[in-house]
């Protein structure tokens, strides 16, 4: 594992000065992980959604840091200087990766934080290694109740290299932001080719075997109008768990969530993490 230093974050991206990022590269199972902390004490590890990068957690590490937190963004494969192998990847090996940064950085037990596509990755890392993980983050989480045919055609069309900036701005606002919210801040950020062997692996997988999560306590953060992770699954996760997952619904939000209300986020996980600190 190395480590070098990043420039201060600029404080004008959150209310805050959250302090220095820092960046590691963590030697995962196939390959090294790139992965970028912020903070100290306990560890929130946050799993990005379908075909983008660590990035999209970018404000809510801060604000994490900011309030005695240490957020820990490792990259997916093939983004950044994360380079492990994708083609036949399986849910499982992406799981892997995540829990050899976890171990790694020596961040046991840690908060895993899965937005979209990485709230499957959260669940399989907390059913297949339990003692790594005090909680779960689940934020527009997906897995059982599919979409309409529209909305995974537009989803689809985001991945397109084919479409028009114009025809992309337009599958973007419709898969993953509410009527009247702004697609334009999720203008770049889009890996194709990750999304198209991550696709690859949530087809090949069963859901059944990672869906409950394993043993952890579980917040669940759920847009309204999210038309790819519908709020259903939100729901059936709850009535399934029981009194170890707690919901917190949030309007004028669709499957992006984070840039849409990034405060209103933050603010459910923080009060969920100081809930469960000990003293």
């Amino acid at each position: 594992m190395s480590e070098s230093g990043d420039p201060a974050v600029d404080e004008n991206a959150s209310p805050n000065s959250a302090g220095v990022w820092s960046t590691f590269l963590v030697e995962g199972p196939a390959g090294p992980i790139h992965v970028r902390s912020i903070g100290t004490g306990h560890a929130v590890v946050m799993l990005p959604s379908l075909g983008r990068g660590a990035s999209d957690f970018e404000d809510l590490a801060q604000r994490l840091a900011v309030t005695g937190y240490r957020a820990v963004a490792p990259e997916p494969r093939g983004i950044g200087g994360s380079t492990g192998v994708l083609e036949g990847v399986s849910m499982g090996d992406l799981a892997d990766d995540a829990v050899a940064v976890i171990k790694a950085l020596g961040l046991v037990p840690a908060t895993v934080v899965g937005h979209a596509f990485g709230n499957r990755l959260a669940r399989l890392v907390a059913t297949r290694q339990p003692d790594l993980v005090s909680g779960l983050v689940l934020l527009a989480c997906g897995g059982r109740f599919r979409p309409a045919p529209e909305h995974m055609a537009a989803l689809r069309r985001v991945f397109d290299t084919g479409t028009s900036p114009e025809e992309h701005l337009a599958a973007v606002g419709m898969a993953f932001f509410a009527p009247g919210n702004d697609p334009s801040v999720w203008t770049g950020g889009w890996f194709p080719a990750v999304a198209q062997l991550q696709g690859r692996a949530v087809e090949a997988d069963d859901p059944s075997g990672w869906w409950t999560a394993g043993s952890a306590d579980v917040l669940v953060v759920q847009p309204a109008d999210d038309v790819v992770a519908l709020p259903a699954n939100a729901h059936d996760i709850i009535e399934r768990l029981g009194g170890r997952a707690t919901l917190v619904n949030v309007t004028d939000a669709g499957h992006a969530l984070l840039p849409e209300q990034p405060v209103v986020v933050a603010d459910a996980v923080l009060r969920w993490l100081d809930e469960r600190q000990p003293g």
